[in-house]
C-alpha cells in the first residue's frame, strides 16, 4: 500500500509507550487513536507521548470504527484475545504483545480470526530481531548439529518479580511461565522449526511471590514464580523448559541444543537480579564436538549491535502492512507456544503428564 499507515494503540501502560515511540520513528506512520478502559488514561497517554493527532477512546470497539491499517494490542494479557479478535474482524492488521493469550483456546480463536479476515496477526517477540538469535537459528537449521534430539532452555532471574497486573491470575493468566517463559520457548522452538508439542510434564511454585519477605504484594500474588517442564515434541525431540522470577541461585544455566554431530550452548547476556532470560540478548555462543576421541570447543563471535530490537518488531509490522506480506511472527505458529504454556499449567495443577491437542486453525 502507498501513503500513510494509520495506527491505533489499545492499552496505555508502559509497553504502549514503547510502541508509540517506535511508530514515531517510522516515516509516513501516524498513530490516530489510543484506547484505554480507565477514564482519562488514553488522553493522558496521548499528551505525554506527543501524539497530537491521536483521539482518545475508552472502548476499543469505538477505536476500531476508524479507518486504521493496523492496531497494537498493549493491554494486560487477559485482554489480548478479545481485542485482537475484534480488531481482525474489523479488518485491521494486528501486532499483539506477548504472551499471545491466556489460554490455548483463546490463541486458536485469534489465529482463526486472522485467517478468516486475511489480515496480519503478529506476536511481539522482539528477540527474533537480535542478529545473534538469527545466527543461532541458522546454525541449528543448517544441519551442522546433525539430528537435534534434546533442547534445554529457560533462565532465571534472582529477584525479578513484577507486581500489579502481572501477579493477578484473572488478568495475567500465568506468571513467570507466560511473562518471560514465552521468550525462552520462542527462542528454542523457532531455532528448531517450531515442531508440534505432544505432551508436557511440569511443576510450578510460588514460594517467593507469596512471601512478604520477598514481595511487597504477597497477599495478592496468585501466579507461579518458578516452573520446570519436560515437553515431548514431534520428530523425537525433547524440550527441557525452566523459568524463574526469583530463586536463591545465580542462573538456571544456558540454552543447549544437543545433536548427533555437535552441540550448541547459548548464554543470555547481562548480569544482576533482573537478567538471565531471553527477553534480553545473547551473551555467548559455543559449538561443541567430540569426534574420534578429539574434543573441540569453538567460540562463535557474538555480534554486538546497536539495533533497537523492540523498535525493529514494530518496523517489521509496518513493513508487512505496506508490502502486503504475511505476519513477521505469525500467530498461527505461536499457537504452539501458547499450547506449551497451557500444558505446563494443566500438568502442574494435576500433578501428572498431560497431552497437548491443538485444533486445526
Amino acid at each position: 500500500m502507498a501513503g500513510t499507515v494509520r495506527i491505533g494503540i489499545v492499552g496505555s501502560g508502559g509497553i504502549a509507550h514503547a510502541h508509540a515511540n517506535a511508530y514515531k520513528q517510522i516515516p509516513d506512520v501516524e498513530v490516530l487513536a489510543v484506547a484505554d478502559v480507565i477514564p482519562g488514561k488514553a488522553a493522558e497517554f496521548i499528551e505525554r507521548t506527543g501524539l497530537a493527532q491521536a483521539r482518545p477512546f475508552e472502548d476499543h470497539r469505538a477505536l476500531l470504527e476508524l479507518d486504521l491499517d493496523g492496531v497494537s494490542v498493549c493491554t494486560p494479557n487477559v485482554a489480548h484475545h478479545r481485542t485482537a479478535v475484534d480488531a481482525l474482524q474489523a479488518g485491521k492488521n494486528v501486532l499483539s504483545e506477548k504472551p499471545m493469550a491466556v489460554t490455548l483456546e483463546q490463541a486458536v480463536e485469534m489465529a482463526r480470526a486472522a485467517k478468516r479476515a486475511g489480515k496480519i496477526l503478529t506476536i511481539g517477540f522482539q528477540p527474533r530481531y537480535d542478529p545473534n538469535m538469527q545466527m543461532v537459528q541458522r546454525i541449528v537449521q543448517s544441519g551442522d548439529l546433525g539430528k537435534v534430539y534434546y533442547v534445554e532452555t529457560g533462565g532465571g532471574r534472582r529477584r525479578g518479580m513484577p507486581g500489579g497486573t502481572f501477579i493477578r491470575k484473572d488478568l495475567a493468566g500465568a506468571g513467570a511461565m507466560a511473562d518471560i517463559g514465552c521468550y525462552s520457548i520462542d527462542m528454542a522452538m523457532n531455532a528448531i522449526g517450531y515442531p508440534r508439542p505432544l505432551t508436557v510434564s511440569a511443576y510450578t511454585s510460588n514460594y517467593f511471590g507469596t512471601s512478604p519477605r520477598y514481595h511487597g504484594e504477597a497477599s495478592r500474588f496468585e501466579v507461579e514464580d518458578f516452573g520446570v517442564a519436560i515437553v515431548r515434541l514431534e520428530g523425537g525431540v525433547v524440550l527441557n523448559f525452566k523459568i524463574s522470577w526469583a530463586m536463591h541461585m545465580d542462573t538456571l544455566g544456558a540454552t543447549m541444543f544437543l545433536g548427533t554431530d555437535a552441540g550448541l550452548k547459548v548464554t543470555p547476556a547481562g548480569s544482576g537480579p533482573w537478567s538471565g532470560v531471553w527477553d534480553g540478548g545473547v551473551g555467548s555462543i559455543t559449538l561443541y564436538r567430540d569426534l574420534l576421541g578429539q574434543q573441540t570447543e569453538t567460540a562463535i563471535p557474538v555480534r554486538r549491535h546497536d539495533i533497537d530490537i523492540f523498535a525493529q518488531k514494530v518496523k517489521e509490522f509496518v513493513a508487512a502492512i505496506r508490502a502486503g506480506r504475511p505476519a513477521p511472527i505469525p500467530g498461527e505458529l505461536i499457537v504452539r507456544n501458547q499450547a506449551i504454556i497451557d500444558g505446563v499449567l494443566r500438568s502442574a495443577a494435576s500433578g501428572r503428564e498431560v497431552e497437548i491437542e491443538i485444533p486445526e486453525i
